[in-house]
């Protein structure tokens, strides 16, 4: 079955927040995703409070960005989050925005190199392990966690160029994919990450989460229309807009190419989230399978 989930978009205050987490979870949506874009919202602070005010509703960040973040500090917020909610914590890391990594002075030369270390100390920490490891990017001397997750906690990681997702195959537990890949991409996308598996030795299930851009109510085309083009992707045919039936369509074509989740991304100037999101539970999730 395709999981079904929306976006909290860091450009609404974080006061709004708790309305919408609370929204979501009576409306019985599966899943909220949350950004940690600069310079707007903390991902795991969002996270936890969005957590702690519902009981039912998973909660994934997608992305945190690794040059803006230490991999011990990562995994220390990781594991708390895991262990204070079980299995409901679902955790994205990826490059970050260069522009915005090079603001604070954490631009990498080599983010797939980086990207590559971050990943396997991450999830080496996590499975409670003590890492010692001396890389072009990452250093830690006998790292380990006094509270490691007490199940398994799969790290997602997100890409867009192809080396970073056959990456995301090779050393991440499931792949994040943005709003601007078409079907025919997220088949592309299963392809490398698959090669990257195959290099690895792995096996085992590995989920891909892929936004979608979408829109309801009012002046929904108009408003796609203009998010697509502050995205630099007007004139390209993604996303949704319109009724249930519209957007369900799209739900259904991203994943019989490949998508295990499908997160709907309404747009910047969405006048109603809270509305949004019991739209995608209540509307779009009975017209997918």
């Amino acid at each position: 079955m395709t999981t079904l989930g929306a976006v909290f978009r860091p450009q609404l205050p974080p006061e709004r927040l708790r309305g919408l987490a609370l929204a979501a979870e009576d409306a019985g949506l599966e899943e909220l995703w949350l950004w940690e874009d600069c310079f707007l919202e903390s991902g795991i602070a969002t996270a936890s409070a969005a957590l702690a005010w519902t009981r039912e509703l998973r909660v994934g960040v997608g992305l945190l960005p690794v040059p803006l973040r230490n991999v011990a500090l990562t995994a220390m917020e990781a594991a708390t989050l895991h262990r204070l909610f079980p299995g409901r914590a679902l955790l994205g890391v990826g490059h970050g925005v260069q522009d915005w990594m090079g603001q604070v002075g954490a631009r990498a030369e080599s983010p797939v190199t980086l990207l590559r270390e971050y990943l396997q100390a991450l999830r080496a920490l996590l499975r409670g392990e003590t890492v010692t490891t001396d890389g072009r990017y990452v250093r830690l001397d006998r790292v380990a966690l006094d509270w490691p997750p007490t199940a398994p906690a799969p790290v997602y990681a997100g890409a867009v160029g192809p080396r970073s997702v056959r990456l995301t195959g090779e050393a991440a537990d499931g792949t994040v994919l943005d709003a601007g890949v078409s079907a025919d991409g997220v088949r592309r996308a299963r392809e490398l990450i698959e090669e990257g598996r195959a290099a690895a030795g792995r096996t085992g299930p590995h989920p891909v989460v892929v936004y979608v851009h979408a829109a309801t109510g009012p002046g929904a085309d108009a408003r796609l229309a203009a998010e697509l083009k502050r995205s630099g992707a007007a004139g390209r045919a993604l996303g949704a807009a319109g009724g249930a039936e519209r957007v369900a369509a799209e739900v259904r074509r991203l994943a019989e190419a490949g998508a295990d989740t499908v997160v709907l991304q309404p747009t910047a100037d969405e006048p109603d989230p809270e509305g949004f999101v019991r739209f995608v539970a209540e509307r779009v999730r009975p017209l997918v399978p």
